[in-house]
């Protein structure tokens, strides 16, 4: 009888032992597994977060495609020249006898880069043939359209500031331009055909 309940302490201490080898061990596999899932989903979900806000909240800067160009005055082509074109900022300013405009330098049909052709004094498109007037206005073509527009600001030199959010033209009236500001973030859909 005294090595039977030796024997069965001693299986009794065994089994103890084991009890604490277990906990001492740490989490099982399954907790092993639900913890590195959560981890790697906590992670996707950071960084997918990251990337909507950085593609959702764009930063331009003055000088970019999508910001503010800052040009002087002196830079305005005088009224009934060649217009000037920007290809950093994708537009053609134009002083028309109705007033000076920014032109989004894209054709409205495909998006072709129309050229300002001298001999004709009017934009066309290489691609597929549509003819623009000096203020953008269509004349020919399969676009849908007249060229599109940009928030243009102007400051004069007395000190008036003048903005056009429409894309109509500002009229210049004899006054000298101190600064243009034309907001390439802010396009405004070309003129209807036929007006």
């Amino acid at each position: 009888m005294a090595t039977a309940t030796k024997q069965r302490s001693a299986i009794v201490d065994k089994a103890q032992k084991k009890e604490v080898a277990v906990e001492v061990a740490g989490p099982t596999r399954r907790e092993f597994l639900y913890y590195i899932w959560g981890a790697s989903l906590l992670m996707f979900l950071g960084q997918s977060t990251a990337f909507f806000i950085w593609f959702a909240l764009p930063r331009f800067r003055e000088g970019e495609f999508g910001g503010v160009f800052v040009f002087d005055g002196s830079e305005v082509p005088a009224q009934g020249t060649n217009p000037t074109e920007i290809p950093a900022g994708r537009l053609w300013m134009a002083n028309t006898g109705e007033g000076f405009l920014a032109l989004y330098a894209v054709c409205t049909h495909l998006g072709c880069l129309p050229g300002w052709n001298e001999n004709t004094f009017r934009f066309e498109c290489p691609c597929h043939g549509s003819r623009f007037e000096l203020n953008g206005d269509f004349i020919t073509g399969p676009a849908p359209r007249g060229l599109d527009r940009y928030s243009v600001t102007l400051v004069f030199t007395n000190g008036e500031v003048v903005a056009s959010t429409d894309g109509e033209p500002i009229p210049l009236q004899g006054r000298e331009i101190a600064e243009v500001r034309v907001d390439t973030g802010a396009r405004i859909n070309g003129p209807p055909i036929g007006s």
